[in-house]
């Protein structure tokens, strides 16, 4: 089916078994087969057990040695926190409710990784770093940690119930190659207008969220790269003018014997 995401799971680091077992079960039940497994404990008996009749996504569980390599060739990244916050200072933070999330992902042609944390710290800030969109699940604050398995099935549920009829088609969206040349772009234009080193990064990983959020299209893709292109290309031509102008007024005249 057209523009609904190909959805892949990743667990980092999970701890137990049994929750490894869970998760491809209920991946089972709302039709998702990809497993990804970033060094994970030892699978034997318990996690057979609970898989169920998720037991043939648990066996084909790829197995990978870094974080990058799992999400590596997706075109959204997903990560996922019990942590959440209105902050704009605190914009690594800054989560999509599930349902958010299943309605991005319904209108994503392309794949799609749901990046699940440790069960004791989650995802690290560099991982959460990697990721284009984080998600979050409300809970009651005074115990807002959810199992890994029970907030995958949530997920996945949400994902699940969103997807569009056959007949629904969406505009044709920016791909993850056009949306990183559209990021080096930016990155090139911070440069050569000499913005504050200091504040490049942050600033380039709120542009991607704040693209990922917008979903660009293709001519919204082609519209911002026309800008990014333009203006970096004018500092740069500005720039050389004023330096001829300046070459000219500092030559010395020769004196003519």
């Amino acid at each position: 089916m057209r523009g609904v995401a190909r959805v892949h799971v990743v667990l980092v680091e999970p701890k137990y078994e049994g929750n490894v077992g869970a998760v491809a079960r209920a991946m089972k039940n709302f039709g998702v087969a990809d497993l990804r497994l970033v060094r994970p404990c030892k699978l034997g008996e318990d996690a057979r057990r609970r898989a169920m009749h998720g037991i043939a996504i648990l066996e084909a569980a790829k197995r990978f040695r870094s974080y990058a390599r799992a999400i590596g060739g997706m075109d959204l990244v997903v990560g996922t926190s019990a942590v959440d916050t209105a902050s704009e200072k605190k914009f690594l933070r800054i989560a999509l409710a599930p349902r958010d999330l299943a309605a991005k992902l319904a209108a994503l042609d392309g794949d799609a990784a749901l990046v699940l944390g440790r069960e004791d710290f989650g995802l690290l800030n560099v991982e959460l770093k990697a990721c284009d969109v984080l998600a979050t699940i409300p809970a009651d604050p005074a115990y807002p940690v959810l199992n890994v398995a029970q907030a995958a099935a949530i997920l996945l549920y949400e994902i699940h119930a969103a997807k569009p009829t056959p007949a629904v088609r969406g505009r044709r969206k920016a791909s993850a190659m056009e949306k990183e040349k559209m990021h080096d772009a930016l990155a090139d234009l911070l440069a050569v207008t000499n913005y504050p080193p200091h504040k490049q990064g942050r600033t380039s990983v709120m542009f991607r969220r704040l693209t990922e959020r917008a979903e660009p299209t293709m001519w919204e893709y082609h519209a911002l790269m026309g800008v990014l292109a333009r203006a970096a290309k004018t500092v740069r031509r500005e720039r050389a003018a004023s330096a001829r102008d300046r070459g000219t007024r500092n030559r010395v005249p020769r004196k003519h014997s």
